[in-house]
C-alpha cells in the first residue's frame, strides 16, 4: 500500500480519527510543557476524586465542543468506574444549563427590544 491509501479517511464531521492526527502539534515544545504541567497539576491530589474529576471534564467537554477531550475523559471516566447511568447523568447536567441559556438569551433579547413578544399562548 502506498502512504496514500494507508492513511486514515476522514470522519463525517471531517475529522480525522484520532490515531492519524498527532496532537499539540501547533504548540512549540515550552507552550506544550507549560500547557501539560498544567493540566497534570489539575489532576493531582486535591479535595476532589478522579472519577467526580472526569465528570466534570466531560460536562466541560461537551458546552465547549472538544470532541477529542469528550472521547478522552468518557475513557478516563470509565477506567474510573463510571457506569453508563452516571454518564447519562453527567450529559443531563450541561444538556439542562445549555437548555437554560437558551432560553436566558432568548428573555433578554425580548426585553432589550421591550418585550415585543409578549408570552406564547397557553402559557
Amino acid at each position: 500500500m502506498s502512504d496514500a491509501t494507508n492513511k486514515s479517511e476522514p470522519l463525517a464531521d471531517g475529522r480525522l480519527p484520532s490515531s492519524s492526527m498527532r496532537s499539540y502539534a501547533l504548540l512549540t515544545p515550552h507552550l506544550k510543557e507549560l500547557y501539560m504541567g498544567f493540566y497534570k497539576a489539575t489532576y493531582g491530589k486535591s479535595l476532589i476524586d478522579l472519577k467526580t474529576k472526569e465528570f466534570i471534564a466531560i460536562a466541560a467537554a461537551l458546552t465547549s465542543g472538544c470532541k477529542g477531550c469528550l472521547e478522552g475523559h468518557l475513557k478516563k471516566a470509565k477506567r474510573e468506574g463510571a457506569t453508563s447511568a452516571e454518564i447519562a447523568e453527567v450529559i443531563a447536567i450541561p444538556l439542562g444549563v445549555n437548555a437554560a441559556t437558551i432560553v436566558d438569551r432568548s428573555d433578554i433579547a425580548n426585553f432589550h427590544l421591550g418585550g415585543l413578544f409578549e408570552k406564547p399562548e397557553g402559557s
